[in-house]
């Protein structure tokens, strides 16, 4: 996909968002930037607490504080910047023209209020929908992410609904007032693996039909190399690798994004290889060391990764694959 040609819906840039809790302060999210562009689905990638939930929530403004602030940076989503808007305009842009499918479906919704009001209020509120309106437009978004007699299940409540059937309802809600931008973070948690090709296939068709851009925010190295477009690779609060995702499958070159992908089974291996983990922790985010904090991890790194941090830079010969390491994998030689 030539991102190049097509216009921004989002463009994070130097985001940075911080915890302060009783034990000291933690760097979720460290000067953080990529580019959404209109139809496209870019994949985030990365272990617990690497900052990809966080980045969502910061872009979305639901960051509580206390404990965290948005520290710095900019979500400039429709010319506007999310992070130093007023409360009510933000009120007004969320749910209308940026969505969010949170983590765990089972817990997501209210269990007091019917699938029909929950799904109904958003129109109502964002699209001057009456309630009649708003039933007949929940109705049709149930039969639209596949879900049959869309009508009379709008009377039923969450604990009706498998979580197969409560991810969809959260996906129509996302989806209700046609946003330019869905979020979906781990939207496959807790799915058995049919319900999850479906969930994902059916993200995958909404964007096409609608045109909505996607981020996908996942453990699952399957799920970005079969949908995404484009890859951000994240480490200790930062993008350590961004490309198109074919080019980081085929071609990746920072010694994290090696090792992740090591690290996951593959259909074409032999019966003898075995996996590679990558040995060690994550670094505490309170307490990062200096220079690159995957030096203790990593098997490629020189005197230089203990003392400077590595910028984010082009690959050589490769316009739109950046990385933010010193080494160059191809050519160095890994420890045992």
């Amino acid at each position: 996909m030539a991102t190049e040609e097509k216009k921004p819906v989002l463009e994070i840039k130097n985001l940075v968002t911080k915890f302060y809790t009783a034990d000291g302060v933690v760097n979720a999210v460290d000067n953080v930037s990529y580019n959404v562009h209109e139809g496209e689905i870019v994949g985030v990638v990365g272990e617990s607490g690497s900052g990809k939930s966080v980045t969502a929530l910061s872009v979305m403004r639901l960051i509580p504080w206390p404990p965290g602030k948005i520290e710095n940076g900019q979500a400039i989503l429709n010319g506007e910047d999310m992070i130093t808007m007023d409360e009510e305009d933000v009120l007004k842009v969320r749910g209308a023209d940026i969505a969010m499918i949170f983590q765990e479906p089972m817990t997501s919704l209210n269990p007091v209020l019917s699938i029909g009001q929950q799904l109904s209020e958003a129109v109502e509120t964002h699209l001057g929908m009456s309630k009649e309106e708003g039933w007949a437009r929940a109705a049709e978004l149930l039969e639209l992410v596949g879900i049959p007699d869309g009508e009379n299940r709008l009377h039923d409540y969450p604990h009706q609904f498998s979580g197969g059937m409560r991810q969809r309802v959260m996906i129509a809600m996302g989806l209700s007032c046609e946003p330019r931008l869905l979020i979906a973070d781990e939207p496959t948690t807790a799915l058995d693996v049919t319900i999850q090709a479906q969930i994902l296939e059916l993200i995958q068709r909404l964007n096409e039909e609608l045109g909505t851009a996607v981020i996908i925010i996942t453990h699952n190295l399957g799920v970005v190399a079969r949908y995404a477009d484009w890859v951000n690779v994240m480490y200790a609060g930062r993008i350590i690798e961004s490309g198109p995702a074919d080019v980081i499958y085929s071609n990746p070159r920072h010694p994290y994004t090696l090792g992740l992908l090591a690290s996951v089974p593959r259909l074409d291996s032999d019966r003898g290889d075995k996996l590679e983990p990558i040995e060690g922790m994550p670094p505490d985010l309170m307490n990062l060391p200096g220079g690159c904090p995957f030096r203790p991890r990593c098997k490629f790194s020189v005197d230089k990764c203990a003392t400077e941090y590595p910028p984010m830079e082009q690959v050589e010969g490769e316009t739109n694959h950046h990385k933010a390491c010193w080494v160059d994998v191809t050519t160095a030689t890994a420890r045992e």
